[in-house]
């Protein structure tokens, strides 16, 4: 018995299959051609698809149908699970931003207390910081819940969160003035405040 090359059974499927390329078809026929055992084999597959495709068998009419309504329905629950178990990066990131989320309405809620940055020159009546007239406070000002009266002069950022700010005529600040009254706001008042505090 000869031991023929292992591809030649594979060349003999892609033959008849219709999908080998003319390389691999010149080195199969000429390797039948000089084995009678492929050969055989090669004759055998051939009739054997030459009688299937000459037969015309055909599936009862509605025997699709019946077969896919006899196959168990998929429960949700199956569906949630294989959905979950797929976007896993999804989930993850939903997770995150529901946490996060949650965190900020509770911190927001509860930072109700009056606080401002400390400076000698101010004065605080009731809720209210005042920066007095011919005062000057150097740096950035932030006031939260209350309300700020600058007589005076800031040299810096001027912040009132939950409260408003008043200029008198003769205040001025020579930077950035920002009211933050909502909850979007504040976040985004937050993020800045943490990179600025990073890249310093």
């Amino acid at each position: 018995m000869r031991q023929c090359p292992d591809d030649i059974e594979e060349y003999i499927h892609d033959y008849l299959d219709g999908e080998i390329d003319k390389e691999k078809a010149n080195i199969l026929l000429a390797h039948i051609a000089d084995c009678d055992e492929c050969m055989l084999t090669f004759q055998e597959l051939n009739r054997t698809i030459a009688l299937l495709q000459g037969s015309h068998i055909e599936a009862p009419a509605g025997f699709t149908n019946k077969v896919m309504d006899c196959l168990p329905k998929q429960s949700r629950k199956i569906n949630m699970k294989r959905w979950l178990q797929r976007n896993p990066v999804l989930i993850a990131a939903s997770m995150f931003l529901m946490l996060m989320g949650g965190t900020m309405f509770s911190y927001w809620g509860e930072e109700q207390q009056f606080s401002f940055s400390k400076d000698p020159d101010i004065v605080v009546m009731g809720q209210t910081v005042i920066v007095p007239e011919g005062k000057t406070i150097e740096g950035d000002m932030v006031v939260k819940n209350g309300n700020i009266k600058v007589e005076g002069t800031v040299q810096g950022d001027l912040t009132v969160i939950n409260g408003e700010k008043y200029l008198a005529g003769a205040g001025e600040v020579t930077g950035d003035i920002e009211e933050i009254d909502q909850l979007f706001e504040w976040v985004w008042y937050n993020i800045k405040e943490t990179v600025k505090n990073i890249i310093e």
